[in-house]
């Protein structure tokens, strides 16, 4: 189950920056109030976003910066303890922790353009300047 959108949704990249089983979008986000980092990827003609934070340990997971993917390319991996992610669903495979998975953000792919969709808990970080200055 996924959280609903709170808001219009956000452009993030183009389509075609997103190359099948490639190098994945990294973007900033608000996580429950606090800065994240979240990222988008192609995978079976799909895209799909996730906050990049591993489940088995809070910490980012990319080799590179938006390299999640494994050696074969099957696979999210997280690079500091190697749990292992189905791409489609952010559902553990295998590593350290046996149940669990990604916190996933919703995208939309229309008109050569990939947009997501802030919820109550995943904002955008310029929500944290609007908080700010009193305009949420």
């Amino acid at each position: 189950m996924h959280e609903a959108p709170t808001g219009e949704p956000l452009l993030l990249c183009r389509s075609d920056e997103l190359v099948e089983r490639g190098t994945a979008f990294v973007f900033d986000v608000l996580q429950w109030g606090e800065a994240a980092r979240a990222f988008v990827l192609r995978f079976d003609g799909e895209v799909f976003a996730y906050l990049n934070r591993c489940v088995h340990v809070p910490t980012e997971m990319d080799w590179q910066p938006g390299e999640f993917l494994d050696s074969s390319k099957e696979y999210i991996m997280c690079s500091i303890h190697g749990a292992a992610y189905e791409p489609r669903t952010g559902q553990i495979v295998s590593g350290p922790c046996s149940r669990g998975k990604l916190t996933r953000i919703q995208v939309q792919e229309r008109e050569g353009q990939v947009y997501w969709f802030p919820t109550r808990d995943t904002k955008p970080v310029q929500a944290l300047f609007d908080d700010i200055e009193g305009k949420a």
